[in-house]
């Protein structure tokens, strides 16, 4: 009963943002070397690598295939970038590792590359493996589905799919300000025709666009997000805003946990829900704290095929 309750008011909560559908990018697409390679670095091995520019080219290199390619130096950092992040006829590594990671935990994180096929391999194995990135990746895929082609496909992904998600950290009018970033996670999958296309623990982040504190005269703070960008299983951001549809589950998801709804309210044009605060109170959001965005548009994304349904 404890857990319906808070769940009741991390929706209450939740309900009270205000939110704008304009957005752009969850990250330019880099395009420098040094920005690639920070980049690829980061998510590889958790942070940039220090030296010069050919040596951490040839380390990347020889991490995932083994050898050096031949070429300029932005050619190669960017068949590096194309083959972690990149989506076209076939996966991504970090698509295909995703894949690999949900379908043994049921969950994906945030780690680096180096991180996770070391903990999936002593999870499975009992002990790490050598190779190349690439290589151990393929092993993985074979232990998780038996070969070591992963059954990814092109999913379209209609407009307005809701996505469940939760703050990642606490969110409060006392310590934000305009143009802070929030984090947060998604908290169920999200499962379209058969394919997981959001895994849960996939990140995502908002702007504060307005932040307003508490007030006399019985004034509640108020708290603007927009630009939500939620992270899909093969590495793509898609555009995320709260609409009627986002607005509606939340609504729903009150009403499952046996909550009144007799102190929410749709104000505005743009139907910001009030009423879940005392008067003149600041807003607090704990990390966990979940709601309901949903996609902006159409996307063709992979998705993992599963025999799972979505809840």
């Amino acid at each position: 009963m404890k857990n319906m309750f808070q769940k009741c008011m991390s929706a209450f909560v939740a309900a009270a943002f205000l939110v704008s559908t304009m957005g752009t990018s969850f990250a330019a697409t880099p395009e420098t070397v040094q920005a690639k390679l920070d980049l690829c670095e980061t998510d590889t091995y958790g942070q940039p690598q220090t030296g010069a520019i050919m040596e951490r080219i040839n380390k990347l290199e020889k991490d995932y295939d083994g050898t050096h390619r031949t070429g300029s130096m932005m050619a190669r950092t960017n068949a590096i970038y194309d083959s972690m992040y990149t989506n076209t006829a076939t996966p991504s590594i970090l698509a295909e590792l995703n894949g690999i990671e949900w379908t043994i935990r049921h969950e994906v994180s945030a780690t680096p590359v180096q991180t996770r096929i070391t903990d999936m391999e002593t999870e499975l194995n009992g002990k790490t493996s050598e190779g190349t990135y690439t290589k151990r990746i393929r092993a993985l895929a074979d232990y998780a589905f038996g070969e070591n082609q992963l059954p990814i496909e092109i999913t379209t992904v209609p407009a307005n799919t809701l996505v469940k998600i939760a703050l990642a950290e606490e969110v409060t009018t006392k310590n934000v300000k305009k143009g802070d970033t929030v984090h947060f996670t998604v908290a169920d999958d999200v499962i379209v025709d058969g394919r997981l296309i959001f895994a849960k623990g996939e990140p995502g982040t908002a702007v504060v666009e307005k932040v307003q504190q508490a007030r006399n005269f019985g004034r509640n703070a108020k708290l603007e997000l927009t630009d939500y960008k939620v992270k899909s299983m093969d590495g793509t951001v898609a555009d995320a805003y709260v609409g009627e549809e986002a607005k509606e589950e939340m609504k729903q998801y009150a009403m499952a946990a046996g909550a009144s709804l007799a102190g929410i309210i749709l104000l505005g044009p743009i139907g910001i829900i009030g009423g879940a605060f005392v008067k003149g109170k600041d807003i607090d959001l704990p990390a966990g704290t979940e709601m309901y965005v949903q996609t902006s548009a159409d996307e063709n994304l992979f998705g993992v095929t599963t025999t799972l349904v979505a809840e």
